[in-house]
Protein backbone atom coordinates (compact mmCIF):
# COMPACT_ATOMS: atom_id res chain seq x y z
CA UNK A 1 0.00 0.00 0.00
CA UNK A 2 1.38 3.39 -1.01
CA UNK A 3 2.27 6.05 1.52
CA UNK A 4 -0.23 8.85 2.10
CA UNK A 5 0.06 12.08 4.06
CA UNK A 6 -0.28 12.12 7.84
CA UNK A 7 -0.87 15.17 10.10
CA UNK A 8 2.82 15.61 10.94
CA UNK A 9 3.90 15.52 7.29
CA UNK A 10 1.14 17.92 6.28
CA UNK A 11 2.26 20.48 8.83
CA UNK A 12 5.90 20.02 7.81
CA UNK A 13 5.02 20.63 4.16
CA UNK A 14 2.98 23.69 5.07
CA UNK A 15 5.89 25.09 7.11
CA UNK A 16 8.26 24.36 4.24
CA UNK A 17 6.47 26.86 1.98
CA UNK A 18 5.27 29.18 4.74
CA UNK A 19 1.63 28.23 4.22
CA UNK A 20 -1.00 29.41 6.67
CA UNK A 21 -4.42 28.06 5.62
CA UNK A 22 -6.92 30.84 4.99
CA UNK A 23 -10.70 31.03 5.01
CA UNK A 24 -10.55 33.17 1.88
CA UNK A 25 -9.15 30.24 -0.10
CA UNK A 26 -11.30 27.73 1.77
CA UNK A 27 -8.17 25.78 2.66
CA UNK A 28 -9.02 22.78 4.83
CA UNK A 29 -6.62 19.89 4.23
CA UNK A 30 -7.59 16.26 4.86
CA UNK A 31 -5.13 14.81 7.38
CA UNK A 32 -6.64 11.33 7.78
CA UNK A 33 -5.46 8.62 5.38
CA UNK A 34 -8.51 6.42 6.07
CA UNK A 35 -10.80 9.25 4.98
CA UNK A 36 -8.78 9.71 1.80
CA UNK A 37 -9.04 6.03 0.95
CA UNK A 38 -12.78 6.09 1.72
CA UNK A 39 -13.28 8.99 -0.72
CA UNK A 40 -11.22 7.28 -3.40
CA UNK A 41 -13.13 4.01 -2.93
CA UNK A 42 -16.49 5.76 -3.26
CA UNK A 43 -15.28 7.48 -6.43
CA UNK A 44 -14.80 4.12 -8.16
CA UNK A 45 -11.54 5.29 -9.75
CA UNK A 46 -9.42 2.58 -11.36
CA UNK A 47 -6.08 2.43 -13.16
CA UNK A 48 -7.93 3.04 -16.45
CA UNK A 49 -9.06 6.52 -15.40
CA UNK A 50 -7.68 9.97 -16.08
CA UNK A 51 -8.76 11.96 -13.04
CA UNK A 52 -9.14 15.72 -12.92
CA UNK A 53 -8.65 17.12 -9.40
CA UNK A 54 -9.21 20.78 -8.53
CA UNK A 55 -7.44 22.32 -5.55
CA UNK A 56 -5.14 19.47 -4.51
CA UNK A 57 -3.55 21.59 -1.81
CA UNK A 58 -0.75 19.65 -0.14
CA UNK A 59 -1.69 16.44 -1.97
CA UNK A 60 -3.65 14.27 0.47
CA UNK A 61 -6.30 13.25 -2.07
CA UNK A 62 -3.87 13.35 -5.00
CA UNK A 63 -1.74 10.62 -3.42
CA UNK A 64 -4.84 8.53 -2.75
CA UNK A 65 -5.89 8.82 -6.38
CA UNK A 66 -2.41 7.97 -7.65
CA UNK A 67 -2.46 4.91 -5.40
CA UNK A 68 -5.15 3.42 -7.67
CA UNK A 69 -2.83 3.53 -10.68
CA UNK A 70 -4.87 6.25 -12.38
CA UNK A 71 -3.41 9.23 -14.20
CA UNK A 72 -4.12 12.43 -12.29
CA UNK A 73 -4.23 15.98 -13.61
CA UNK A 74 -4.52 18.65 -10.92
CA UNK A 75 -5.43 22.32 -11.18
CA UNK A 76 -3.97 24.41 -8.35
CA UNK A 77 -4.36 28.18 -8.05
CA UNK A 78 -1.55 28.65 -5.50
CA UNK A 79 1.86 28.66 -7.23
CA UNK A 80 3.72 27.48 -4.14
CA UNK A 81 1.40 24.48 -3.75
CA UNK A 82 1.60 23.67 -7.45
CA UNK A 83 5.42 23.62 -7.28
CA UNK A 84 5.50 21.54 -4.11
CA UNK A 85 3.12 18.77 -5.19
CA UNK A 86 5.42 16.98 -7.68
CA UNK A 87 8.17 16.91 -5.01
CA UNK A 88 5.76 15.40 -2.50
CA UNK A 89 4.68 12.69 -4.95
CA UNK A 90 8.28 11.88 -5.89
CA UNK A 91 9.11 11.54 -2.20
CA UNK A 92 6.17 9.38 -1.12
CA UNK A 93 5.16 7.57 -4.32
CA UNK A 94 8.15 7.81 -6.70
CA UNK A 95 6.71 5.26 -9.14
CA UNK A 96 3.58 7.40 -9.55
CA UNK A 97 5.35 10.67 -10.38
CA UNK A 98 5.08 10.14 -14.14
CA UNK A 99 1.28 9.80 -13.87
CA UNK A 100 0.87 13.28 -12.34
CA UNK A 101 0.30 16.48 -14.32
CA UNK A 102 0.06 19.85 -12.60
CA UNK A 103 -1.70 22.92 -14.01
CA UNK A 104 -1.01 26.11 -12.05
CA UNK A 105 -4.12 28.20 -12.71
CA UNK A 106 -7.55 29.28 -11.53
CA UNK A 107 -9.85 26.35 -12.31
CA UNK A 108 -12.62 28.73 -13.41
CA UNK A 109 -10.33 30.09 -16.15
CA UNK A 110 -9.04 26.74 -17.43
CA UNK A 111 -10.41 25.68 -20.81
CA UNK A 112 -8.03 22.77 -21.52
CA UNK A 113 -5.55 20.55 -19.69
CA UNK A 114 -2.48 18.63 -20.88
CA UNK A 115 -2.56 14.93 -21.58
CA UNK A 116 -5.56 12.68 -22.22
CA UNK A 117 -9.08 14.01 -21.69
CA UNK A 118 -10.32 13.48 -18.10
CA UNK A 119 -12.65 10.53 -17.58
CA UNK A 120 -13.56 11.46 -13.99
CA UNK A 121 -13.47 14.34 -11.52
CA UNK A 122 -12.60 13.91 -7.85
CA UNK A 123 -12.06 16.99 -5.68
CA UNK A 124 -12.29 18.60 -2.26
CA UNK A 125 -13.82 21.97 -3.17
CA UNK A 126 -13.94 25.16 -1.10
CA UNK A 127 -17.37 26.44 -0.08
CA UNK A 128 -17.20 29.72 -2.02
CA UNK A 129 -16.37 28.24 -5.44
CA UNK A 130 -17.79 24.71 -5.28
CA UNK A 131 -20.90 25.28 -7.41
CA UNK A 132 -19.26 27.42 -10.14
CA UNK A 133 -16.34 24.97 -10.38
CA UNK A 134 -18.59 21.92 -10.75
CA UNK A 135 -20.70 23.61 -13.45
CA UNK A 136 -17.58 24.90 -15.24
CA UNK A 137 -16.00 21.44 -15.32
CA UNK A 138 -19.21 19.89 -16.66
CA UNK A 139 -19.41 22.49 -19.42
CA UNK A 140 -15.71 22.60 -20.33
CA UNK A 141 -14.68 18.94 -20.17
CA UNK A 142 -17.48 16.89 -21.73
CA UNK A 143 -15.64 13.55 -21.72
CA UNK A 144 -15.71 12.88 -17.99
CA UNK A 145 -18.58 10.60 -17.03
CA UNK A 146 -18.41 10.30 -13.25
CA UNK A 147 -17.35 12.49 -10.37
CA UNK A 148 -17.14 12.63 -6.61
CA UNK A 149 -16.80 16.01 -4.94
CA UNK A 150 -16.42 16.79 -1.26
CA UNK A 151 -18.10 20.07 -0.33
CA UNK A 152 -19.61 21.65 2.76
CA UNK A 153 -22.80 19.82 3.70
CA UNK A 154 -25.00 22.80 2.86
CA UNK A 155 -23.57 22.91 -0.66
CA UNK A 156 -23.93 19.15 -1.05
CA UNK A 157 -27.61 19.38 -0.17
CA UNK A 158 -28.13 22.20 -2.69
CA UNK A 159 -26.44 20.24 -5.47
CA UNK A 160 -28.55 17.12 -5.01
CA UNK A 161 -31.87 18.77 -4.09
CA UNK A 162 -35.00 17.67 -5.93
CA UNK A 163 -37.82 19.98 -7.11
CA UNK A 164 -40.02 20.99 -4.21
CA UNK A 165 -37.19 20.88 -1.69
CA UNK A 166 -36.52 24.01 0.37
CA UNK A 167 -32.93 24.09 -0.91
CA UNK A 168 -33.72 23.31 -4.55
CA UNK A 169 -32.49 26.20 -6.66
CA UNK A 170 -30.16 27.35 -9.41
CA UNK A 171 -27.31 24.91 -8.58
CA UNK A 172 -29.62 21.87 -8.46
CA UNK A 173 -31.47 22.79 -11.67
CA UNK A 174 -28.36 23.61 -13.69
CA UNK A 175 -26.51 20.50 -12.52
CA UNK A 176 -29.53 18.45 -13.63
CA UNK A 177 -28.98 19.67 -17.22
CA UNK A 178 -25.70 17.74 -17.26
CA UNK A 179 -25.96 14.94 -14.75
CA UNK A 180 -27.65 13.19 -11.87
CA UNK A 181 -26.28 13.74 -8.38
CA UNK A 182 -26.68 12.06 -5.01
CA UNK A 183 -25.15 12.46 -1.59
CA UNK A 184 -23.20 9.32 -0.75
CA UNK A 185 -21.61 10.17 2.58
CA UNK A 186 -20.58 12.76 5.15
CA UNK A 187 -17.16 13.68 6.46
CA UNK A 188 -16.64 15.14 9.97
CA UNK A 189 -14.60 18.30 10.64
CA UNK A 190 -12.10 16.35 12.74
CA UNK A 191 -10.30 14.88 9.69
CA UNK A 192 -9.32 18.34 8.40
CA UNK A 193 -6.59 20.84 9.26
CA UNK A 194 -7.70 23.38 10.17
CA UNK A 195 -11.06 21.91 11.20
CA UNK A 196 -14.04 23.66 9.58
CA UNK A 197 -17.15 24.51 11.59
CA UNK A 198 -19.44 22.15 9.67
CA UNK A 199 -19.58 18.63 8.27
CA UNK A 200 -18.77 18.01 4.62
CA UNK A 201 -20.79 15.96 2.16
CA UNK A 202 -19.70 13.62 -0.60
CA UNK A 203 -21.65 14.09 -3.82
CA UNK A 204 -21.51 11.54 -6.62
CA UNK A 205 -22.12 12.97 -10.08
CA UNK A 206 -23.03 10.79 -13.08
CA UNK A 207 -23.22 12.53 -16.40
CA UNK A 208 -26.19 11.90 -18.68
CA UNK A 209 -27.23 13.30 -22.07
CA UNK A 210 -28.60 16.84 -22.00
CA UNK A 211 -32.38 17.07 -22.56
CA UNK A 212 -33.40 16.88 -26.22
CA UNK A 213 -34.53 20.38 -27.12
CA UNK A 214 -34.48 23.15 -29.71
CA UNK A 215 -33.39 25.58 -26.96
CA UNK A 216 -29.74 26.11 -26.15
CA UNK A 217 -28.22 25.51 -22.75
CA UNK A 218 -27.72 29.27 -22.39
CA UNK A 219 -31.43 29.90 -23.01
CA UNK A 220 -32.47 27.26 -20.49
CA UNK A 221 -30.08 28.67 -17.90
CA UNK A 222 -31.47 32.19 -18.44
CA UNK A 223 -34.93 30.87 -17.60
CA UNK A 224 -33.58 29.12 -14.50
CA UNK A 225 -31.78 32.26 -13.32
CA UNK A 226 -34.91 34.39 -13.73
CA UNK A 227 -37.17 31.78 -12.10
CA UNK A 228 -35.06 31.76 -8.93
CA UNK A 229 -34.06 35.44 -8.79
CA UNK A 230 -37.06 35.94 -6.50
CA UNK A 231 -37.97 32.37 -5.68
CA UNK A 232 -41.27 33.14 -3.92
CA UNK A 233 -42.73 34.78 -7.02
CA UNK A 234 -45.13 32.91 -9.28
CA UNK A 235 -43.50 31.90 -12.54
CA UNK A 236 -45.47 34.39 -14.66
CA UNK A 237 -44.12 37.24 -12.53
CA UNK A 238 -40.59 35.89 -12.26
CA UNK A 239 -40.33 35.50 -16.04
CA UNK A 240 -42.15 38.71 -17.01
CA UNK A 241 -38.90 40.55 -17.73
CA UNK A 242 -37.65 37.73 -19.93
CA UNK A 243 -40.81 37.55 -22.04
CA UNK A 244 -41.67 41.26 -21.99
CA UNK A 245 -44.69 41.18 -19.71
CA UNK A 246 -46.53 39.02 -17.22
CA UNK A 247 -49.20 38.25 -19.85
CA UNK A 248 -46.61 37.15 -22.41
CA UNK A 249 -44.86 35.04 -19.79
CA UNK A 250 -48.19 33.40 -18.87
CA UNK A 251 -48.85 32.61 -22.52
CA UNK A 252 -45.43 31.02 -22.92
CA UNK A 253 -45.75 29.01 -19.71
CA UNK A 254 -49.16 27.68 -20.75
CA UNK A 255 -47.76 26.82 -24.20
CA UNK A 256 -45.11 24.81 -22.36
CA UNK A 257 -47.88 22.85 -20.66
CA UNK A 258 -47.45 24.43 -17.23
CA UNK A 259 -49.43 26.49 -14.74
CA UNK A 260 -48.32 30.16 -14.76
CA UNK A 261 -48.96 30.42 -11.01
CA UNK A 262 -46.45 27.67 -10.12
CA UNK A 263 -43.12 28.66 -8.59
CA UNK A 264 -39.78 27.79 -10.12
CA UNK A 265 -38.80 25.74 -7.08
CA UNK A 266 -41.34 23.10 -8.14
CA UNK A 267 -40.01 22.53 -11.67
CA UNK A 268 -37.60 19.83 -12.88
CA UNK A 269 -35.09 20.63 -15.62
CA UNK A 270 -37.44 19.31 -18.33
CA UNK A 271 -40.00 22.01 -17.50
CA UNK A 272 -37.41 24.78 -17.70
CA UNK A 273 -36.42 23.38 -21.10
CA UNK A 274 -40.00 23.55 -22.39
CA UNK A 275 -40.33 27.15 -21.23
CA UNK A 276 -37.04 28.11 -22.92
CA UNK A 277 -38.39 26.69 -26.18
CA UNK A 278 -41.08 29.38 -26.10
CA UNK A 279 -38.59 32.25 -26.26
CA UNK A 280 -38.87 34.25 -29.48
CA UNK A 281 -35.78 34.96 -31.55
CA UNK A 282 -35.50 38.51 -30.21
CA UNK A 283 -35.74 37.20 -26.65
CA UNK A 284 -33.11 34.56 -27.20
Amino acid sequence: MAELLDPRTIRRLADQIGLRPTKQRGQNFVVDANTVRRIVAKSGITSDDVVLEVGPGLGSLTLGLLETGAQVTVIEIEDALARLLPETVRSLQPAAAERLRVVSADALQVREVPGPAPTAVVANLPYNVAVPVVLHLLETFPDWRTGLVMVQLEVADRLVAAPGSKVYGVPSAKLAWYASAERVGTVPPTVFWPAPNVDSGLVRIVRRPAPATTATREQVFRVIDKAFAQRRKMLRSALSGLFGSSAAASEAIVAAGLDPTVRGEMLPIEDFVRIAEQLREDER
